[in-house]
């Protein structure tokens, strides 16, 4: 292997494969001389699993990055605007039990604190509504942007759903064709070791053996690289959150015209949770569930109820496709010249949409950090170990924050939840902070937080989350600013629920029109 970092070859293709090597191509040249190459190899049996089908606002970054039109993406993976999360009877599990995460910050959130006054007022407004105009525009169906909005830019933040399997082609077709990608299309059958106990090379059927510098593995819950090679354990987290098995279905809109979602909807079960998710031509629903605490038939049978409601009889017919989750993460990510990136790293329930974020966050890394030769790879390796298990313990924290929570108990599973000994001790700590406080920047050591305070916010207010103390005093001035700050939220509210189309109308002129080029 030579010193100084030359080539960098990605095992496994999907959305992490591809992610990583378009990140990485695009950040270091692979399409010019003197560039970084950029090598990917992927299985030809080996399918998408296909139900990260959620995004963050990064996204928009990550692709704008990599040279991708936006309207070219919209067009060729599925692709419809998420404005946020809808999270249906998760408090008290009655009809009208429901609260939204939006992507819009809560009306000036870095000048006050908007909490106490809405409290004081004991106004029937939720506290989505009263800060943020976002829960409105999601009610209605509406878009986060006008056609003639610039590609990436946005009225309303927002993120993407999209077709998993539509995604990665599209962006290895990205790959491949403009940022000088080299695609290799075969079966992995030996991973060879350097006398330090790197990897030099890995072995395929039909291509040789492939030599690099770097190695990142991409190849999913078989970790062939990380795990199978380097031994190195995932850590179960199924004592935190319960959630193991997934049912997934892919239904059918009753008319081309059928309103599109503009956020991702999530109805609390008995022992787990069912996503919703509007694509232009179709809805991508799952339960996700214990199997601690339900049986297989008993949460098929509450998939199909679900479907019921929309679809009627048809729902009796459907095919589930069953998929095992076994949440854990790896317990390092970046050993010698070998780097996990997506499912190889770790794997949690697709709450809050964290699958493809967390690959995001770490290709970006790689780039960011990527060592100039083996020597300095230690260095980073240790810094990038360090930074993605905080990661990792922050998408745990938050998740379980729905659970906890909740004041459901209507079944072992939500009982279960709130129960102390399955708490992590960091979100015990934060808990017993916002008995007294609202959630706050200064709570977070990290400059680049994985959630910021306002998502803790809309969490816990939306879930009515118990202060053990009265509000108590909030002075003349911030009274007067929050006054200001709800004021200007119900203008901005009025203004844009008149201005902005329908979800399904604006991704109807995207594919006829596209957005304007910046």
């Amino acid at each position: 292997m030579s010193n100084e970092l030359k080539h960098i070859v990605i095992v496994g293709g999907g959305s992490a494969g591809w992610i990583a090597a378009g990140t990485l191509a695009a950040n270091h040249h692979a399409n010019q001389p003197g560039g970084i190459k950029i090598t990917l190899i992927e299985s030809p049996d080996v399918k998408t699993i296909g139900v990260g089908e959620g995004t963050w606002p990064t996204m928009r970054n990550t692709l704008r990055n990599m040279g991708v039109s936006e309207t070219d993406f919209m067009r060729e993976c599925d692709a419809s605007f998420k404005q946020g999360a809808k999270f249906a009877k998760w408090v008290t599990n009655s009809d009208d039990d429901f609260y939204y995460h939006p992507l819009v910050l809560p009306q000036g959130y870095f000048d006050v604190d908007l909490f106490k006054p809405w409290k004081m007022a004991k106004s029937p407004v939720s506290f989505s509504n009263a800060v943020c105009y976002q829960e409105q525009l999601c009610e209605r169906d509406l878009a986060p942007k006008l056609i003639s909005t610039p590609e990436y830019a946005a009225v309303a933040n927002y993120a993407y759903h999209l077709d998993a399997g539509k995604f990665a082609d599209f962006l290895k077709n990205h790959c491949t064709k403009n940022l000088g990608v080299h695609h290799i299309l075969d079966h992995v059958s030996a991973v060879n070791s350097a006398e330090n106990g790197d990897i030099a090379s890995v072995s395929s059927r039909s291509h040789g053996d492939i030599a690099g510098d770097l190695f990142i593995d991409c190849t999913g819950f078989s970790a062939l690289l990380i795990g199978k090679h380097y031994n190195v354990p995932s850590v179960c987290k199924k004592d935190i959150l319960f959630i193991d098995t997934a049912l997934a279905v892919q239904v059918p809109y009753d008319s081309a015209d059928s309103p599109i979602a503009s956020h991702t909807i999530s109805t609390a079960q008995e022992s787990g949770w069912i996503w919703d998710i509007g694509l232009p031509t179709r809805r991508g629903i799952g339960h996700v569930y214990s199997s601690k605490h339900s049986s297989q038939e008993r949460a098929e049978q509450l998939l199909r109820d679900y479907l019921a409601e929309s679809i009627g009889d048809k729902a009796k017919d459907l095919n589930f496709r069953k998929i095992d989750i076994n949440p854990g993460v790896r317990e390092k990510f970046w050993v010698n010249n070998c780097v996990a990136v997506g499912m190889s790293a770790g794997f949690l329930e697709p709450l809050e949409a964290s699958a493809l974020v967390m690959i995001e966050l770490a290709c970006a890394s790689i780039s960011e950090q990527l060592p100039a030769n083996r020597e300095t790879m230690d260095i980073v390796a240790k810094s990038y170990n360090d930074k993605i298990q905080y990661n990792w313990d922050r998408v745990i924290d938050f998740l379980k924050l729905h659970y906890v929570a909740s004041k459901r108990d209507d079944s072992a599973f939500w009982r279960d939840n709130r129960d102390p000994q399955t708490i992590p001790e960091s979100l015990q700590e934060l808990m017993a902070l916002w008995q007294h406080r609202s959630p706050s920047e200064y709570d977070f050591p990290r400059k680049r937080e994985m959630f910021s305070a306002a998502s803790y916010q809309y969490v816990l207010y939306g879930m009515d989350y118990n202060h053990s103390t009265e509000t108590g005093f909030v002075s003349d001035d911030v009274q007067r600013k929050a006054a200001k700050m709800f004021a200007e939220n119900q203008q901005l509210t009025k203004r844009y629920v008149t201005a902005l189309p329908s979800n399904r109308e604006l991704i109807n002129k995207v594919c006829q029109f596209g957005f304007q080029k910046v």
